[in-house]
């Protein structure tokens, strides 16, 4: 069984700017903390510190297992076909084993042969998804995850979101309204 997630006392700043500080958190497994706040009060940036992908000002991050992080960037090579590409992140990631149920869960299958520079954002911001789920990390960290979904979409997201919670994963997600994380608490910045 992992560990809670534990944000203690934690500060950040960017380009010389306080964001935040004294964020404390703690997301126990099977968890959901849903990060909300105007525009630019620093939810992107908290994911990135809890992803190890910034260095915070104060404060710590422990617990919660492995971390897998799905930002606004798609990280999708033009030309690369989506198979391809997502086999590339699961092969890094050690899901390999774990990516035919990740591209069924977000209804990517029918899609391997396309090239990367086809796909809508939607069908992206579904494969950066598929990718988190190949990961097979304990603590998804997901920044605005329907962004670009339709309601079909967003279903997909919330079943696998239900799915991943009820096998003990935790989820962290920045969000602008409701993602369907049922009894999820909520940290409000900014």
């Amino acid at each position: 069984m992992v560990d809670a997630l534990v944000i203690d006392n934690l500060a950040c700043r960017r380009g010389g700017r306080l964001l935040f500080e004294a964020v404390s958190a703690q997301v126990a497994p099977g968890g959901a903390l849903l990060l909300t706040g105007p525009n630019g009060a620093g939810k992107s940036s908290l994911l990135r510190l809890l992803a190890g992908l910034l260095r915070a000002e104060a404060g710590s991050v422990s617990g919660g297992g492995r971390r897998a992080f799905a930002g606004h960037d798609v990280a999708l090579k033009p030309r690369q076909s989506l198979g391809a590409e997502l086999d590339y992140w699961a092969r890094l990631d050690g899901g390999r084993d774990r990516l035919q149920g990740a591209l069924a869960a977000m209804n990517l299958a029918g899609l391997v042969d396309v090239p990367c520079r086809h796909l809508s954002s939607g069908q992206k911001r579904r494969a950066a998804i598929a990718r988190v789920i190949a990961a097979g990390a304990e603590c998804w960290l997901l920044d605005e995850p329907t962004a670009g979904l339709d309601a079909a979409s967003a279903g997909l997201l919330a079943a696998a979101m239900g799915q991943h919670r009820a096998a003990g994963g935790l989820i962290v997600a920045a969000v602008h309204g409701d993602i369907g994380l049922a009894d999820a608490a909520t940290l409000r910045l900014g």
